[in-house]
């Protein structure tokens, strides 16, 4: 099940906030109703996993309460030990389904003979879901939170519907106080919808339909496609994953707002940033402060000197990739920006604050334009056949029918989404929404019904409705 569909929208959506609404906190009624519709959420694609993710919500709940008592009992050997150990059980859960495949498959190219493997399917979410019990499990080590002690409150927090299959990744200190007691107002709840409509609109009006020009592009064969029409390639895709993904988070932090929960933002308007430093603080913000927080600090950060830091940024970059997919491609896209980020740092980054600001813009966009080539290919050798296309190495000439074709029917729609990635309409939005005057008000809600309508509509006669980062 997706948040963009018929079937969300119409039926499951509004079954679960009549019954959320109705029933009241005593006993932690609402935590049990939202962890039951996040089953039911996540068993409707494959229930098999269901299991999984109870197994996942048992260990660490259970791990969560001995390693409160050890710390308590001021055994602190054997907390680390549980620690160690609980993590390690999660990462393994995490890379039995996600790389045991990767892991063979190249294990095969060298030996002289092949070790036969059944393929897994790997459980949507798993990526993110891990993520958030492995911040729970280390936490709580730290004595940064208390152990959660209602298994249903526990089990709400790690498969919360809203952010269960594609994040942000909400790390329990952000929500430890919200899951016992939090405000459940028509104000938040209007706002909350709102954010799920913004969301919305630009997953199925914009994503989807930069999504389709895109796979088409990708169709053609490599002698059948010409410089314009590669890069309109790749710009359809740098729209399509930030409105697909973004969107996505929107109704994630909408939905959080309906159930009285104010998640973290995950976009901060990243294809407006004049550095890669700037944005990865602004793309994907959840999983940007996990790996800091997690991985780069305890690694030893930027403290003793410059060549522990690049090695520091270079491992965690690598990790980056791989928690993508298990592929070549997310790990050289990882590798790819972990030295672009080492060289700013060190090299340029007083040569690029010198630089005009559209020079800079153009410098940041170019080198995130060429990393969603190899994030989008399907293996490492398209990616580069695909760069090598884009600066006219092979391929079918400059121009072509073909690329002004494309240019021609997404011309419109790319500027649209070109200027929507930019704050420049959304910070007009409170304006109209919050506005006192009554055409304002009536205006906004103009607007919002506008985009659920034609949204609707579309959704109706949908061919094409993935979530990319479903398959992280």
């Amino acid at each position: 099940m997706i948040f963009s569909s018929v079937f969300f929208i119409f039926v499951f959506l509004p079954v679960v906030l009549a019954i959320y609404y109705v029933v009241p906190f005593k006993y932690q009624l609402k935590n049990l109703v939202l962890l039951l519709a996040s089953l039911v959420f996540y068993a409707w694609g494959e229930p098999v996993y269901v299991i999984l993710m109870l197994l996942s919500i048992g260990i660490n709940y259970v791990g969560g309460i001995e390693l409160e008592s050890y710390l308590q009992s001021g055994r602190e050997r054997n907390a680390k030990v549980a620690c160690i150990g609980i993590v390690a059980v999660n990462l393994a859960v995490l890379g039995f389904y996600k790389y045991y495949g990767f892991v063979l498959e190249n294990i095969n190219l060298i030996l002289p003979f092949k070790i036969p493997y059944h393929e897994l399917a790997l459980p949507i979410g798993i990526s993110f879901y891990t993520f958030q019990t492995l911040s729970y499990i280390i936490d709580d080590y730290r004595g940064k939170v208390k152990a959660q002690h209602n298994p249903i409150t526990f089990g709400a927090y790690v498969c919360m519907f809203p952010q269960l299959i594609a994040g942000p990744i909400v790390r329990y200190s952000d929500v430890e106080k919200q899951l016992m007691a939090r405000t459940l107002s028509w104000e938040k709840f209007g706002d909350g919808t709102m954010w799920f409509l913004r969301g919305l609109g630009k997953k199925v009006l914009l994503a989807n339909n930069m999504g389709s020009v895109f796979d088409a592009i990708m169709a053609l064969g490599a002698s059948d496609t010409s410089v314009l029409t590669a890069w309109i390639g790749c710009f359809t895709y740098t729209m399509q994953i930030y409105f697909d993904f973004g969107g996505y988070s929107d109704m994630a932090i909408g939905l959080g707002k309906m159930l009285g929960f104010d998640f973290v933002k995950n976009f901060d308007y990243p294809y407006t940033a004049k550095s890669i430093t700037e944005f990865w603080r602004r793309w994907h913000i959840s999983l940007g402060s996990w790996f800091k927080e997690y991985v780069y600090i305890p690694l030893g950060g930027n403290r003793g000197g410059t060549k522990k830091a690049v090695r520091n940024l270079l491992i965690v970059w690598c990790l980056t990739g791989l928690w993508h997919g298990a592929a070549w491609n997310f790990i050289f896209w990882g590798l790819y920006y972990g030295i672009i980020l080492c060289v700013e740092k060190y090299i340029l980054k007083e040569k690029l604050e010198k630089l005009p600001s559209v020079l800079q813009h153009v410098y940041t966009m170019l080198l995130v334009m060429l990393g969603w080539v190899l994030f989008s290919a399907p293996s490492l050798g398209r990616a580069f056949s695909y760069m090598g296309t884009m600066l006219g190495i092979g391929g079918s000439g400059v121009v072509d029918a073909t690329g002004l074709y494309f240019l021609s029917t997404s011309f419109v729609i790319g500027i649209i989404a070109a200027i929507l990635c930019t704050p420049l309409v959304y910070k007009r939005i409170p304006r109209i929404t919050r506005a006192r005057e009554w055409y304002r008000q009536v205006a906004g809600a103009v607007i919002y019904i506008a985009i659920f309508l034609v949204s609707t509509a579309y959704l109706v006669n949908a061919t094409y409705n993935p979530f990319l980062y479903f398959r992280f």
